[in-house]
């Protein structure tokens, strides 16, 4: 099995047509058809259902199409840095959605400057976080663990080859609109809560009660809305007057100030353990390094 195959392989699933692939390609479609054929018998598994109506992936596919992607953006990276003689150093970094670890990054790129390097920030899922730094797609994964989750999160990172290092440990606190009818009070309870939309960010396919980024994942709620984005959790905040539970570390230059903070009530108040994941071998660069301390000094001014 080639590279070149692999990208045969994405290219026709990308295309959901042989017929269209082979175009794409520019090669025709019965060697096409034998480029499948060679590579499902090389892995024993059946990538794709042929029907009249053209082609659609198996679930083994599916899976295989993902590693298949893998490997083809990392030799990408590999040609551009050492074939394509790329002279700027690449820094990136993953995290759930907080507007925190976007805002060090903002500082370390104002630190650092922008001429000898490039630069990119992925807000995403935390799947998909712990999946950026496995796969040298960010040096960095910024993320927290609670009492809930730590256990079966540790276990993940450990299989993965990634280490977590703890930055700070913060209360939980309720996050909503400046103008929800909740938001004059000094602590807010659950029960107060429960007539009120509890957001939370969609986590697609690894949707588990422990790759959650907000607390109380597992509670019961009368009224819950899913969102991608931070942007969009925001406007539901304002239209619905939702909220999430969250570390209560926000940033105003970045979100504004009609957002508040509040806690919760002492005796259902958790911890969250705020921090990052990176490779077990690897050394941190002096980015990451900048990073780091960034984000501590968020952490401190806010704590």
């Amino acid at each position: 099995m080639t590279l070149q195959q692999l990208q045969q392989i994405i290219t026709i699933a990308d295309s959901n047509s042989m017929n269209e692939a082979a175009k794409k390609l520019f090669i025709s479609q019965p060697n096409l058809s034998q480029v499948v054929k060679d590579v499902e018998q090389s892995i024993g598994t059946t990538i794709f259902i042929r029907s009249n109506r053209g082609i659609k992936l198996t679930p083994e596919g599916i899976e295989f199409i993902g590693y298949a992607r893998q490997v083809v953006e990392q030799y990408a990276l590999l040609e551009k840095k050492y074939i394509g003689k790329e002279t700027k150093k690449i820094f990136s970094v993953s995290t759930q959605h907080y507007s925190f670890a976007v805002k060090a990054f903002v500082e370390t790129v104002k630190l650092v400057g922008m001429e000898n390097f490039e630069y990119a920030i992925h807000e995403t899922r935390t799947h998909t976080v712990i999946d950026n730094v496995k796969n040298f797609k960010s040096e960095i994964g910024v993320l927290y663990l609670s009492d809930f989750n730590k256990n079966v999160l540790t276990k993940i990172f450990s299989e993965n080859g990634l280490k977590f290092k703890e930055l700070f440990t913060c209360d939980t606190y309720v996050y909503m609109w400046n103008g929800h009818p909740l938001a004059g009070k000094s602590a807010i309870s659950m029960e107060e809560l429960k007539g009120y939309p509890c957001l939370a960010f969609e986590q697609g396919s690894s949707n588990s009660f422990y790759f959650a980024e907000e607390m109380k994942s597992t509670d019961e709620y009368i009224k819950l809305i899913r969102a991608d984005d931070r942007a969009t959790m925001l406007n539901l905040m304002v239209g619905l007057n939702g909220y999430t539970l969250c570390s209560g570390i926000i940033s105003e230059e970045l979100n504004g100030t009609d957002y508040v903070a509040i806690p919760l009530v002492a005796e259902e108040n958790e911890k969250m353990h705020i921090g990052y994941i990176k490779h077990k071998a690897a050394k941190l660069s002096d980015l990451g390094e900048i990073y780091i301390q960034e984000l501590l000094k968020i952490g401190k001014n806010n704590l």
